[in-house]
């Protein structure tokens, strides 16, 4: 069995401190349950990834809420309404992608609802390990993915950047739609 211990990488400085606090704390990042939808096979080698992941961004200083099905879907409920609940209430969407996730039907289907939800958008963020591109689903093929197989840790830095960033344009956004109604008020 493989054990890796989950770096924590900290964000440099007291200005990316400060920011990294406002964005955990702005209004925007509370309209979804969650931060990060992480989808894996249920695989034990695909699910100890999908842990580590989570509990990387979930640690401090990261602190964002993720979501795994196995971990907190509820018992007894329907499972694509669960999945399905779980990817609209998500900001960014994580797929693990090996080999056992491209026979895994819940895989694909989740795979497909996140495209549903945000199709062409940075909220998809495809993490590949020991595959080809010919492997790669066709769906996938158009988004920028990163290999787990080079660098796990930098792979987990840059969701966490990407979380980040989507948290930031999303409260800049919504300070340029607050600034345009105030200003188009005569």
């Amino acid at each position: 069995m493989k054990f890796r211990i989950c770096m924590t990488v900290s964000l440099s400085g007291a200005t990316s401190c400060h920011q990294h606090q406002s964005l955990l704390n702005s209004a925007i990042r509370w309209t979804r349950l969650y931060d990060v939808f992480v989808c894996h096979s249920s695989e034990l080698t695909d699910t100890e990834e999908a842990e580590c992941l989570v509990s990387f961004l979930e640690a401090p200083p990261h602190n964002l809420r993720c979501f795994l099905s196995h971990r907190d879907s509820c018992p007894g409920a329907a499972i694509p309404s669960e999945l399905c609940q779980a990817v609209q209430n998500s900001h960014i969407k994580v797929l693990l992608i090996t080999k056992h996730f491209l026979k895994d039907e819940w895989c694909t289907y989740v795979m497909h609802q996140a495209l549903a939800d945000g199709p062409m958008s940075n909220r998809l963020i495809p993490l590949v390990r020991n595959l080809l591109h010919s492997e790669i689903p066709p769906e996938l093929k158009v988004y920028s993915y990163s290999d787990l197989s080079r660098n796990t840790d930098r792979c987990y830095a840059l969701v966490n950047r990407t979380v980040l960033q989507y948290l930031k344009d999303m409260v800049q956004n919504e300070k340029v739609i607050d600034f345009n109604s105030k200003s188009s008020v005569p």
